[in-house]
């Protein structure tokens, strides 16, 4: 067997590379509002964009039989998936102590947001399919594939961009595809311009806030009253053991078309043992210095392995009313969202905002969001209303396809 590492070097440089000047451009400030780690995607977009096949190259492995694995073709995507996993379990573990006690109290606004806000991006959708059909599209099978995919761009859905593809006939999957790709830029820099620019245009007195999301968690265990025992010092083991059963539970399949994913399985799996802390003697919560380097790290590698995907299928199709619709179904459902938030569910900015991140199905935005507001407790909004979000997006999808193609 021989192997050539050429292309996973360059790959190790294109990271760094992107994630130092993603940095650099995510510090720039204008009065108050920046990009953050999105910063990152941006660089990621652009490098995307103008060195599509530098990433292209020969990382492969020959056998006895001659047979040639490219490994570099999923190269992105393993570094994407491997980012996600690291982002959202660490976001369960931060969150953990405090979504129950936080659920229980929001529960029905947290379901009520959800379905707010995935209901009104459909709405704009189907809005736009009939607008594109006033303008002469034809195809209607086809553009409402390419719409749904903007939809699923816009949210950042990757379980409706998943299930939009397995839900159109086969000859559309590239329109699907090319939509979700268009529209995934906006989708990850407005949902974190949003709750940025909000707290602004709010005058909010951020301490102020802070203090309105702290909640009395009556569900919690009683302390253990013995010594805890540590599998590792930086509580590796147990972070890897909910990534675990998280991924293992995200791969069901419910009634053989839906499943958490994922993002679901892992952010679930990881609330729960942030919650209970610990199992009997053994410590299953990871040092707090430990889940802030992976959240930030695994945002990073998530960013970094959609936005160059993104960037390549961005150039190669975009197209400018494409990418209006895709702002549309972007921008429509936070305003319609945060407004039923504050005056109907009379939530606190800062819930609000967490859970529009959760609605919009948003990892960027929560990442922003708790830097924005100084605290980690954000995640429980987000944590509470992604899970309803995940379900309606989903079925969204497959009936805007199954109904109106």
């Amino acid at each position: 067997m021989s192997f050539s590492i050429t292309g996973i070097t360059m790959l190790m440089l294109s990271i760094f590379v992107i994630a130092a000047l993603g940095y650099m451009l995510g510090r720039i400030n204008i009065k108050g509002v920046s990009l953050g780690t999105a910063g990152v995607f941006i660089v990621a977009l652009l490098f995307g964009a103008f060195f599509p096949t530098l990433l292209s190259g020969t990382l492969t492995g020959k056998v006895a039989s001659g047979e040639v694995y490219n490994y570099a073709s999923n190269a992105l995507k393993i570094v994407e998936n491997m980012g996600l996993i690291l982002f959202v379990t660490a976001v369960g573990f931060i969150a953990g102590p405090n979504f129950f006690g936080n659920f229980k109290k929001n529960f029905k606004s947290y379901v009520l947001l959800g379905l707010v806000v995935i209901l009104a991006g459909a709405a704009t959708g189907v809005g736009c399919i009939f607008i594109g059909r006033a303008l002469g599209e034809t195809d209607h099978a086809e553009f409402t594939g390419m719409i749904v995919g903007l939809m699923s761009g816009s949210l950042t859905s990757t379980p409706a961009f998943s299930a939009a593809k397995a839900t159109v006939a086969e000859q559309y999957e590239n329109a699907v595809t090319v939509g979700h790709g268009i529209a995934y830029l906006f989708g990850v820099v407005g949902v974190v311009l949003f709750v940025q620019i909000i707290p602004k245009l709010a005058r909010a007195d951020m301490a102020k806030e802070r203090e309105k999301l702290k909640i009395v968690d009556t569900g919690k265990k009683k302390e253990y009253k013995g010594k805890l025992i540590d599998m590792d010092p930086f509580g590796f083991m147990p972070f890897a053991l909910a990534a675990v059963i998280g991924i293992a539970v995200g791969s069901v399949k419910i009634a053989n078309f839906f499943s958490l994913t994922t993002t679901g399985g892992t952010l679930i799996t990881a609330l729960i043992f942030g919650h209970f802390a610990h199992f009997g003697p053994i410590n299953v919560t990871p040092k707090e210095s430990t889940l802030k380097v992976f959240r930030e790290l695994g945002l990073m590698l998530f960013l970094i392995g959609a936005g160059i995907a993104g960037g390549i299928n961005f150039v190669k199709y975009f197209k400018g009313i494409y990418f209006v619709y895709g702002v549309a179904m972007t921008v429509v459902p936070m305003i319609i969202g945060y407004f039923f938030a504050k005056y109907v569910l009379k939530l606190s900015l800062l819930n609000n905002l967490g859970s529009i991140t959760g609605g919009m199905t948003s990892t960027p935005a929560l990442g922003t969001l708790i830097n924005v507001s100084g605290t980690e407790d954000v995640a429980s909004a987000y944590a509470a209303t992604y899970p309803v979000a995940l379900i309606a997006v989903v079925l969204a999808s497959q009936l805007m396809i199954s109904f109106l193609s």
